[in-house]
């Protein structure tokens, strides 16, 4: 997913190409979910901004918009896959490998494609394979953008609004909740622009653990994390997303080895790297630098109380409520296993046993406590051996166990 310095790279392109310039064709592909989600449709946005100059664009965090000649102004957010591209242009931050083919336009997957009045004409177009990015307009002066939704509910960005995020600030945000701290950085509602693999160098560089609760690090520690973070992102900005340009002791450059063959498992000092799921997301960690100096998470995939208070993860912690809910029955199935049980060889079904012996059964239902009664029975069928008992009392079991099935436990007189 695009981060801070992968949009920072788009909203450069913007301002080299688009900026300054009127679009004279807006052409725009209807689809529910990159527009009618946020509360538009491709006509509207093709309507407001064809036959408008663009006047500057800007970015919070994730978030990247253009300011118009006149309101409305589109917002953009790429989700997973969404991208800008530049006809002619080498927009994005990876390089794509050299061909012949001539370059298709509009490309696939494209949302909306524009074209400028003046010559040299410049051809944009937004393209979404997996349709996870979001298109809207927001009908406001140019310098209340970011005092509307949903920009206004996100965190200060750590480039633009260093005057917002400093020390002091984040050592009193984190002191105030309980979550893993890799958790809440990546919250954008507590800080704008932050994702997984930015996350993973800063706990890296700031020596920090992505599991320890943000609550329990010293305001040394803090201190270290607000200083990586503002350089780590600041570097990545200002390099554009461009990986070869990151330092050479960045985490970044030796952690995408995850599951394929022959890949590195260790630094090029030997540290070894080891992944861990924090905040729902795979985190690069290494531990011989990011030592735990405190309280931690204790399941490192968040069943508890990871997420609890992290915005915007509603999928994450419905699967993380279901995995409890499977713990919890796996946790009641091991304490009836504590109870005697007996179980037969081959699993066979043992004889049917009818009684006419004269026993007194405790007979515990679940609500209450029943009487004892007197139960004259007469043995008809040789007792099996795990039964030889059948004088002493012995406990019934009126409540199954649900979707599981019970191996030779004895319930209500039965094997």
């Amino acid at each position: 997913m695009p981060e801070i310095a992968e949009v920072a790279r788009i909203v450069h392109h913007l301002r080299k190409s688009l900026v300054g310039k009127t679009l004279s064709v807006v052409t725009a592909q209807d689809d529910a979910n990159v527009y009618g989600k946020v509360g538009t449709s491709a006509a509207e946005f093709q309507k407001s901004l064809t036959g408008k100059k663009v006047l500057s664009a800007g970015q919070q965090g994730k978030y990247f918009w253009m300011i118009m000649s006149s309101p409305p102004h589109p917002v953009f957010h790429f989700g997973m896959t969404g991208w800008f591209q530049i006809r002619g242009e080498h927009t994005a931050y990876y390089r794509p490998k050299e061909t012949d083919e001539e370059e298709v336009w509009p490309p696939k997957f494209w949302k909306f494609s524009v074209e400028t009045d003046s010559e040299p004409k410049v051809e944009a177009a937004f393209t979404d394979p997996r349709r996870f990015a979001r298109i809207r307009l927001v009908d406001c002066a140019a310098e209340d953008i970011r005092n509307t939704t949903p920009l206004k509910e996100n965190g200060p960005d750590p480039v633009i609004d260093k005057d917002i995020l400093t020390e002091e600030w984040l050592v009193e945000k984190m002191k105030k909740r309980h979550v893993p701290v890799k958790a809440f950085i990546l919250d954008q509602a507590n800080i704008s622009g932050i994702g997984n693999w930015v996350g993973d160098e800063i706990m890296y560089n700031a020596k920090l653990h992505p599991e320890q609760y943000t609550d329990t690090f010293s305001a040394e520690q803090i201190k270290q994390l607000h200083t990586s973070m503002l350089y780590v992102c600041q570097t990545a900005v200002d390099s554009l997303a461009d990986s070869s340009k990151f330092p050479d002791d960045w985490l970044f450059k030796h952690r995408w080895g995850k599951g394929k063959k022959d890949a590195a498992t260790t630094l090029p000092n030997g540290a070894k790297l080891t992944f861990l799921t924090v905040g729902g997301r795979t985190s690069c960690v290494v531990p011989s630098v990011q030592k735990k100096t405190g309280p931690v998470a204790a399941d490192v995939n968040g069943k508890a109380d990871d997420m609890e208070d992290t915005k915007k993860a509603g999928k994450a912690k419905a699967s993380k409520k279901r995995k409890a809910v499977i713990k919890e029955e796996e946790d009641e199935v091991e304490d009836e296993d504590d109870e005697e049980t007996v179980t037969p060889a081959k699993k066979k079904r043992a004889p049917t046993i009818k009684k006419e012996v004269k026993t007194e059964e405790a007979v515990t239902p679940k609500k209450g406590r029943a009487k004892k009664p007197k139960v004259e029975e007469q043995e008809t069928a040789k007792s099996p051996p795990a039964t030889k008992k059948a004088s002493k009392k012995v406990k019934v079991e009126e409540e199954p166990v649900s979707g599981r099935r019970r191996s030779g436990r004895i319930t209500n007189g039965k094997v």
